[in-house]
């Protein structure tokens, strides 16, 4: 387990920044306009006067993508959320990037204490040789 003193201040900084919790969801927003069935209705014709907008969020849980429709105050509101979701992914990744950072340079510095060591240690003083064999008289 590290100190925090041996944390480098990126990462500090960055895990103090994932702290701060705000709602966030994952998922799409969209939004759609729709044609109904009725044959005298103008939007039948005319697409400008299709019956909407409808927002339904849309995410994929376990395989499956699962949706449900939403007012249009809802969607206000998702759709920030996303944003935070979205945010948070971002900062998701800088955190990684940092603490990867960090992790090559412990393995960097144990390299070069290795290195260090074994330019350090001294080598034998005399190699052993096996006598032959003796012949028979």
């Amino acid at each position: 387990m590290t100190n925090d003193s041996e944390v480098p201040q990126s990462v500090r900084q960055l895990a103090a920044a994932l702290a701060t919790t705000v709602p966030m969801r994952r998922g799409h927003l969209h939004e759609r306009r729709m044609k109904c069935s009725k044959t005298d209705c103008p939007c039948a014709t005319d697409d400008a006067a299709r019956h909407g907008p409808y927002h339904t969020l849309t995410r994929s849980i376990g395989g499956k993508t699962k949706s449900r429709y939403l007012t249009e105050e809802q969607a206000a509101v998702v759709r920030e959320q996303i944003k935070a979701g979205a945010h948070f992914r971002d900062r998701i990744e800088e955190f990684w990037q940092a603490c990867e950072q960090w992790a090559d340079a412990q393995v960097e510095a144990a390299q070069v204490a290795n290195t260090a060591a074994k330019k350090g240690a001294s080598e034998p003083t005399s190699k052993r040789t096996s006598r032959g064999k003796s012949k028979p008289s």
